[in-house]
């Protein structure tokens, strides 16, 4: 082979290496974004979407329920104006519209919905809940108003990493942010494998935060004033045990608003953080002040046994400012064993001793 012939083939293989020499690659695909406007169908662009896709919603009023089964989407509110739904005048056909949501990320326990996000909606006054998820893993709830629905603002159940961020939860019927291992049925705790409810909002509701039979969750800088009670972590006798979680840096203020009693707690007032039959938990670092009345449950942070009789174990109540909370800033209302409250500043506590 000639010194040419050499060169000329070395020339080539370069080209070939830097994808001068080759066709071009088809590009890869790009997600779609379906645009709605005021009077048009959100979940006709919902059905249209694929995974990756995006539904972009102009500001103004959508008078509709929406369904959400496919993962990977992104359901997005505009960010400059508000983006509101509220209920049809007529029901629709779908069944978070019949259950009487607002709007519903729902899988199944052999295919969770994965990766959704909801993002800059306001979600009022639906007979039941603004937002309710199952079966999903790793749902983001981000910036959402959810405001003067039946039960709960935002909801999940059955679910793993979700991601509550920045949302603002007003005036429900029971909590603003609820989430449970299961709604309809009695067991142990789930684990969420790291759920986040961080930097929210919770006012005017019965329960600001409401945690029921989970474990490894955290509860983190939320913002809760004007509801009956701020955050409740809720077990039972159940096993596992519910717990292993973190409540920490939330700012628990005026939690005055009066609930009349229900078929499962007492009348509720001036309660700021409780734990009912959990294990494991630690509550640290968090300013309860100002939560006043006369509740079995009112107080800064209460320990109470839960009302089928599950006592609070091994939990570590440290480093709050816990202040003029009425009765007691610091109550361990319980019989349960191993639970500490270490470094707190406050000024009555229920024994007496523990501030």
């Amino acid at each position: 082979m000639t010194k040419r012939q050499i060169a000329h083939l070395a020339c080539t293989a370069a080209l070939v290496a830097s994808g001068l020499g080759a066709a071009a690659a088809p590009p890869a695909d790009r997600e779609t974004v379906h645009r709605v406007k005021p009077g048009e169908s959100i979940q006709q662009a919902v059905d249209a979407a694929r995974p990756g896709d995006t539904i972009l919603l102009s500001p103004g009023t959508y008078r509709e329920s929406v369904l959400i089964t496919t993962s990977d989407l992104t359901l997005r509110g505009s960010g400059v104006s508000p983006t509101v739904l509220v209920p049809a005048a007529t029901p629709g056909a779908n069944a978070c519209a019949k259950a009487g949501n607002g709007l519903c990320v729902t899988g199944t326990k052999d295919r969770p919905v994965e990766d959704v996000t909801v993002r800059s909606l306001t979600l009022r006054g639906f007979a039941k809940n603004g937002l309710w998820a199952s079966w999903t893993d790793r749902l983001k709830v981000q910036r959402v108003i959810a405001e003067r629905n039946g039960t709960w603002g935002i909801g999940q159940e059955r679910s793993e990493r979700g991601v509550f961020t920045h949302d603002i939860a007003r005036d429900n019927g029971d909590a603003g942010l609820f989430l449970a291992n299961t709604v309809d049925a009695e067991g142990g705790a789930a684990d969420t494998k790291g759920t986040l409810v961080s930097h929210n909002r919770v006012s005017g509701n019965r329960i600001g935060i409401t945690v029921r039979r989970l474990r490894n969750l955290t509860v983190d800088r939320n913002d809760a004033t004007g509801n009956c009670a701020a955050v409740f972590v809720v077990g039972d006798e159940s096993a596992p045990r519910a717990g292993a979680m973190s409540v920490s840096r939330n700012h628990i203020h005026a939690n005055n608003k009066l609930c009349p009693k229900t078929p499962r707690l007492p009348f509720l007032q001036g309660s700021g953080i409780v734990l009912t039959g959990t294990e494991r938990t630690v509550v640290a670092e968090n300013r309860v002040v100002d939560n006043v009345g006369t509740s079995p449950l009112s107080g800064g942070i209460v320990l109470f046994k839960s009302f089928v009789g599950a006592l609070n174990e091994h939990n570590e109540i440290r480093d709050n400012v816990v202040l003029r909370n009425g009765t007691a800033d610091l109550a361990n209302r319980d019989t349960g064993k191993g639970n500490s409250f270490r470094g707190n500043t406050c000024t009555l506590s229920e024994p007496t001793g523990m501030c």
